[in-house]
């Protein structure tokens, strides 16, 4: 069972000089391992049904970072969705780019594989002409907050009791059209 879209992957950064890993979109065959990498890496779980629906509608923005030298290995993916919702500042509905998930497997964590999924994903999700990016990130994931920040992502509000485990969420912003 598969997408309805091609399941060749579309290599993303073949020109990229990293020689540890490359990013792609990711395929239908990729999804279990996906899932383990979620599984093994956060607390949030979603089930099967979930990545494929995210995989059939918004492809080009669930990414997977694999081993160069061992192009089967998963080490990473970042996951988006596109949300039509009202902006924060006027009754108009606006479309928002969602990043649902991003995890990198502990042992590739702080060698630029985050960075790389962030800064291939999101031009990706453009088509859909976004108003913004956002996200939520736990209060206490200080890696994660300092690369968004890096991104130019803005903190506009706490989500209390977000995750499941009661821990408070920062809710960042990335605008497309700066005011």
């Amino acid at each position: 069972m598969g997408t309805d879209r091609d399941t060749q992957p579309n290599l993303l950064n073949s020109n990229d000089s990293n020689d540890l890993f490359f990013v792609r979109e990711c395929a239908f065959e990729d999804l279990e391992l996906v899932k383990e990498v979620n599984e093994k890496e956060l607390p949030e779980d979603y089930p099967f049904f979930f990545y494929k629906s995210i995989l059939d509608n918004f492809q080009e923005a669930f990414l997977v970072a694999c081993l160069k030298d061992k192009p089967e290995k998963i080490i990473g993916y970042i996951m988006w969705r596109v949300e039509r919702t009202p902006s924060k500042h006027s009754l108009r509905l606006i479309n928002k780019g969602h990043l649902v998930s991003i995890a990198v497997s502990n042992e590739y964590r702080r060698k630029a594989v985050a960075s790389a999924l962030l800064s291939k994903s999101m031009p990706a999700l453009l088509k859909h002409q976004l108003k913004e990016y956002v996200l939520e990130v736990r209060v206490t994931n200080y890696g994660a907050i300092k690369l968004y920040e890096k991104f130019e992502y803005k903190t506009e509000g706490i989500k209390k009791k977000y995750y499941k485990d009661g821990e408070n969420a920062y809710y960042m912003v990335y605008k497309v059209e700066k005011d």
